[in-house]
């Protein structure tokens, strides 16, 4: 017997089979950012989320932090509502007066000066001190090297970006790391599906982030998750994520027990947010997760597939470098402009943007030179020099599962147009 949801899902497969198309078209060519992951079963999903109305965090979040979290080798994941929110949750917890050896206010924690917004405002927002270094030019990653100079007698922790999903030297990192006594933190949002040595980018340190916003790799439309292995972390950050209570606690019963004249329904053991993700969140993650390693493998072959119909063009352009021993996942492609080109960024963007290939700065740029950071407390370790080029002479374009073969050459074919028009050959 058909159910009714069962004519709902039909439908849904109907309609999108009918209208989602996003594959590129030579007769109306454009090469967006981004195309939808997502199809008839994520939706389905979805709504099967809303028509029995149990649409607020529960059983398929629950779900797909253990799917995710086992996919991967973490014992536990904690879902929240974005990952800027799974960036401020680390930071929350890892700061909080319950968490042993816990990071204080005043304390410097190094992050890299080419990063997103949302990895320094929550250092910021925990009281902390952020302290910008500079990148290494190769792999855009931050510069281990510039991290053992910048540590001062209050550096407590580093924050690290595997810039467009590239992993950083985790072996110069966590050496550091752990000569120095400082926490890692993995700000791994756009790095889904990476690997260094093998291991997942996120499995370093004490925490490690992650992005499932609509652009991303895989995506639950917004959402992010924090990963761990360190089990006083997860259920003091279960915690944090919605309003310090124990609902969602793993050892909710010793809680009840020790403070058996409240409520535990309302039992509120500490301060907190409300981060949570909603149910249809977690439906959409556990049908997108095996997707995931398809997503990656499409993203690097675009992308050796660029790199190696663009290297004619290295006397004028930069590329980023694949880390030794890492497995990039390839957010987007990103390109720097030399210094001795005699065009600049805004030059071949526009270009590449009459054409309707669309084009982005990379990251933040310098997250030094934001306007914001002139209202907050931090510390700048050196010039910058490698941060202030990407900032000023970079850009990035599309890589992403709807590139095929087409679009790839019409993106390429552009650049090299670009390059005619200016009299640049192959180097």
């Amino acid at each position: 017997m058909v159910s009714p949801f069962d004519e709902v899902r039909e439908s849904v497969r109907r309609y999108c089979e009918a209208n989602h198309d996003f594959s590129f078209d030579p007769e109306q060519p454009i090469v967006r950012l981004h195309e939808p992951t997502f199809g008839a079963d994520e939706i389905s999903a979805a709504l099967e989320c809303m028509l029995t109305t149990q649409v607020t965090m529960g059983p398929k979040v629950k779900g797909f932090e253990r799917e995710f979290a086992g996919h991967f080798g973490w014992s536990d994941g904690i879902m929240v509502n974005s990952g800027s929110s799974a960036n401020l949750l680390a930071l929350a917890t890892l700061s909080n007066p319950a968490f042993a050896d816990r990071l204080k206010r005043g304390d410097e924690v190094i992050v890299p000066a080419l990063s997103w917004s949302t990895t320094v405002w929550p250092v910021v927002q925990m009281g902390l001190i952020p302290v910008m270094v500079d990148l290494d030019p190769a792999t855009l990653n931050i510069d281990p090297a510039q991290i053992e100079s910048a540590i001062g007698p209050r550096t407590r922790a580093v924050m690290i970006v595997p810039v467009y999903g590239n992993p950083c030297d985790m072996d110069a990192i966590t050496d550091i790391c752990e000569r120095h006594g400082l926490i890692l933190i993995e700000d791994c949002c756009e790095a889904l599906g990476a690997t260094y040595d093998q291991r997942p980018v996120g499995q370093f340190g004490a925490v490690g982030t992650f992005s499932f916003y609509y652009s991303h790799h895989m995506t639950t439309l917004e959402g992010g998750i924090c990963v761990t292995n360190d089990p006083e972390f997860a259920e003091l950050g279960r915690i944090l994520r919605a309003h310090g209570w124990i609902r969602e606690t793993e050892n909710r019963q010793s809680w009840i027990d020790k403070y058996p004249d409240i409520d535990p329904r309302f039992l509120f053991v500490n301060t907190g947010f409300n981060l949570r993700a909603t149910e249809l969140q977690g439906a959409m993650g556990s049908v997108q997760l095996p997707k995931l390693a398809g997503f990656v493998e499409t993203r690097r072959s675009n992308a050796a597939w660029f790199r190696r119909e663009l290297d004619k063009f290295e006397r004028v352009l930069e590329f980023q470098d694949e880390t030794p021993k890492g497995h990039h996942s390839w957010f987007g492609f990103p390109i720097r402009i030399r210094p001795n080109a005699d065009f600049t960024v805004a030059d071949i963007c526009t270009h590449l943007n009459r054409a309707n290939i669309e084009t982005r700065p990379i990251i933040a740029g310098n997250i030094a030179r934001q306007p914001a950071m002139k209202t907050i407390e931090h510390r700048v370790y050196g010039d910058l020099p490698h941060a202030d080029h990407v900032m000023r002479n970079g850009f990035a374009f599309g890589n992403h599962q709807a590139i095929d073969e087409a679009a790839r050459a019409y993106i390429v074919d552009h650049i090299s147009s670009f390059m005619a028009e200016r009299q640049i050959g192959a180097a």
